[in-house]
């Protein structure tokens, strides 16, 4: 990425970040999926989801490669792969270039099947096993260093985290990994979530009954449809639900089928908010899933005002990843990111500067049939105020 990078360097000028990266990364053969996401991962705003640029996982990612590195004898895994990806990048003395992830991908392929084929794979399904991985690998390594600690340490005198529920049954705090702190949407242990959290409320229309049931969650995957918004989908996905004839609800008090009217709410919104466009839905009379070409518009600036129970949550967009295909079977992916006020195409290798209103260019097709097939599929939001932060 030579020109491409002299290219991009001469576009910023004195406005390049001092002591910042812009890597593109190289393709193995349809592995765009996976460069689209750790491209938005890369490049983001300090505090927010972004691995790279969420400077407080960033440090924590280098110091676990650097620990691991001298301990010599680590299993290799997708966080050590992720964080010799990132000290690779981090250690560049040039500003702009293209580094190969060939470890990671390798590893990737090696630890989920899904993922081995060269068929185009999912951004979406990528995202999420990353993510969920991450957490589960920090989570393990914490209870297996607490074990260690608890044969050679007084039971008052336990490290290494939150304590976590014993044998017995007794209650003992969650383990939170420095995963979950950074990644506050991401929070999964134990059932139990202090950030980022769904509440399914089901109220009975028999006793009037309100069940209610909380569970964390990743991202939303939101329903999307022609020449719609965000805020509509939101609203959608938040509206009233009325179960009844086979799908009545089994009220406990009533003790027995009873209609029903079930809504999904925010009940604690996300440092960071992360939202999927159901762009692919399986269409029966075709017997084979179809990409949506919707337009549907994502604003920079997002209001959660008609789904979250308390005040109102502003965020602002820092990064999409932009599926381009005209089906769900193939295409390409690439992302946008916004850093340090500039925003960033990334298309693997190459890596360029374009202007803010040439966002809107990915809100998708007003018509069924239209050449731009450049759509927005996974948004990423950061929270503006600062309630949402533990």
């Amino acid at each position: 990425m030579g020109a491409a990078g002299s290219k991009l360097e001469k576009a910023l000028g004195d406005q390049f970040p001092e002591g910042e990266r812009y890597f593109g990364l190289e393709n193995f053969g349809n592995t765009c999926y996976c460069n689209s996401v750790l491209q938005v991962s890369i490049l983001h705003p300090p505090n927010s989801i972004a691995l790279y640029f969420c400077v407080p996982f960033r440090e924590q990612l280098l110091e676990y490669y650097s620990s691991n590195k001298s301990a010599g004898d680590a299993e290799e895994n997708l966080l050590t792969c992720l964080a010799d990806l990132f000290t690779q990048i981090s250690s560049q003395k040039k500003k702009t270039g293209v580094i190969a992830p060939k470890r990671f991908v390798q590893r990737l392929k090696k630890q989920n099947e899904l993922f081995r084929s060269y068929m185009h794979q999912d951004a979406h399904e990528f995202l999420n096993f990353l993510l969920n991985e991450l957490v589960d690998i920090l989570e393990k390594e914490a209870q297996a260093a607490k074990s260690d600690q608890e044969t050679t340490s007084p039971p008052e005198k336990m490290g290494n985290g939150p304590k976590n529920v014993q044998a017995n049954g007794t209650h003992k705090d969650p383990l939170v990994t420095w995963v979950h702190k950074n990644f506050q949407n991401l929070i999964i242990f134990n059932g139990y979530s202090s950030q980022g959290i769904l509440t399914n409320e089901t109220r009975c229309l028999r006793c009037e009954t309100v069940t209610a049931r909380d569970e964390i969650f990743l991202d939303l995957s939101l329903d999307i449809e022609q020449n719609s918004s965000i805020t509509s989908c939101l609203k959608n996905f938040s509206s009233t639900e009325t179960l009844n004839a086979e799908d009545k609800f089994f009220c406990d008090k009533c003790c027995s089928l009873q209609e029903a009217q079930k809504r999904m709410k925010i009940k604690k919104p996300p440092h960071i908010l992360v939202i999927h466009l159901k762009r692919f839905k399986y269409i029966e009379q075709l017997g084979r899933y179809k990409k949506l070409s919707y337009r549907v518009v994502f604003p920079l600036e997002l209001k959660l005002s008609n789904t979250v129970e308390d005040a109102e949550s502003e965020y602002s967009l820092f990064a999409v990843v932009v599926h381009v295909g005209s089906g769900p079977n193939h295409g390409h992916y690439v992302s946008l990111v916004k850093s340090h006020n500039h925003w960033l195409f990334f298309d693997d290798e190459n890596v360029e500067m374009i202007d803010e209103s040439a966002v809107q260019t990915f809100f998708g097709s007003a018509q069924e049939y239209s050449s731009n097939t450049d759509h927005g599929y996974i948004l990423f939001y950061e929270s503006l105020g600062t309630s949402n932060k533990s």
